[in-house]
């Protein structure tokens, strides 16, 4: 029997309140593309409206209205929404948001420390934005523990019993947690998210990656003992890591000693940036939600085949798929720009923006 007093990270499947958006501005990393990719945004928000709270990031009352009138135009169920401001130099709220675990049945908020991807980009606010949204009461009096590490949403995966998948160099490296052995990081996580049982993966990346090849850009879990995974095309630079990878996740077993169920999901093809620098297209960025799965297509057949993958594992869930061509522009895609809340942390928001 599971300690109740022990910390349970929870499977992303089980119930939610509500998703948490960092929305872009004008002063933020997306300054010169927000015509196209705020409609991208409206088009998550609303549909996340539809089964559950939406939590917007905000960077002022005026911004607030501004984001207001998008959701709305985009069909957005405006009573789900909430909105709180916050300072924010980009808008990866799996990688700066809170990550919530339960402790004898209550939420437990962690604020891991977030540095950019191991210093690669500046994010002293995005670090921030967790605690500012506890002091404007967004969490209610929830607790909430500010942590040393330095961990990100999009670098671990888990089964909500205990099993963590997760890629190596994503998660132990030296410009995150310099000093701390494989062991001493383990420690932390059973500590902190009550892990008993980890995989770590040595190989798979994705070419115009800059997180060092998070987790939820490779492999998911959809049950806990079905994993999905991303492939490539044999003439990609991406087969050989990939590959490794799929051989490396065909050895895992399950705390039964069971083989996972193994899915791949299609290639979804080639995509550059304007000045032809690859970009990480990845089907595997899906967000599971109440009664959903919001999945990032990118203009390409293969977009069929990977709506009828995902119905396939998820046949009780509607899948929503989203273009998120415009987001891949900035390295990453569906799930990494939101965070989901168990259902036991009702989301607040702040009263004075609700007519912003």
């Amino acid at each position: 029997m599971p300690d109740p007093s022990r910390p349970r990270l929870p499977a992303e499947w089980e119930p939610q309140s509500g998703v948490q958006l960092t929305w872009p501005h004008a002063d933020s990393d997306w300054a010169e593309r927000l015509t196209e990719v705020e409609p991208v945004f409206a088009d998550i928000g609303a549909a996340i409206t539809r089964y559950e709270t939406l939590l917007v990031v905000c960077q002022s009352a005026i911004h607030a209205g501004h984001v207001r009138a998008l959701l709305q135009q985009a069909g957005a169920e405006l009573a789900r929404v909430c909105f709180s401001v916050a300072p924010s130099e980009d808008t990866w709220a799996r990688d700066h948001g809170a990550i919530t675990v339960m402790v004898d049945g209550q939420p437990k908020l962690l604020d891991f420390q977030f540095n950019g991807w191991g210093g690669k980009f500046a994010a002293v606010a995005d670090n921030r934005i967790t605690r500012n949204l506890r002091a404007a009461g967004v969490f209610g009096d929830a607790d909430c523990v500010h942590v040393e590490l330095v961990l990100e949403g999009g670098a671990i995966e888990t089964d909500g019993a205990g099993t963590l998948l997760a890629t190596r160099h994503s998660v132990i490296t030296t410009t995150r947690n310099p000093g701390l052995s494989d062991a001493a990081v383990e420690q932390r996580l059973r500590e902190q998210l009550g892990i008993e049982h980890f995989h770590w993966l040595d190989h798979g990346a994705l070419s115009g990656d800059d997180t060092d090849g998070h987790i939820d850009t490779l492999a998911r879990f959809a049950t806990p003992d079905t994993i999905l995974y991303t492939t490539s095309e044999p003439n990609d630079p991406d087969f050989p890591g990939l590959a490794a990878m799929a051989e490396e996740l065909t050895a895992l077993r399950t705390t039964d000693g069971e083989a996972y169920r193994l899915i791949p999901l299609p290639p979804p093809g080639v995509h550059r940036d304007r000045d032809g620098r690859r970009l990480p297209a990845t089907y595997a960025n899906f967000l599971i939600i109440n009664q959903a799965v919001l999945l990032p297509v990118y203009g390409v057949p293969n977009d069929q085949l990977a709506i009828g993958v995902l119905a396939d594992v998820f046949p009780d869930r509607h899948i929503l798929p989203i273009d998120c061509r415009p987001i891949i522009a900035q390295n990453g895609s569906l799930h990494c720009l939101t965070m989901q809340f168990p259902a036991a942390l009702p989301l607040r928001g702040d009263p004075g923006l609700e007519t912003a």
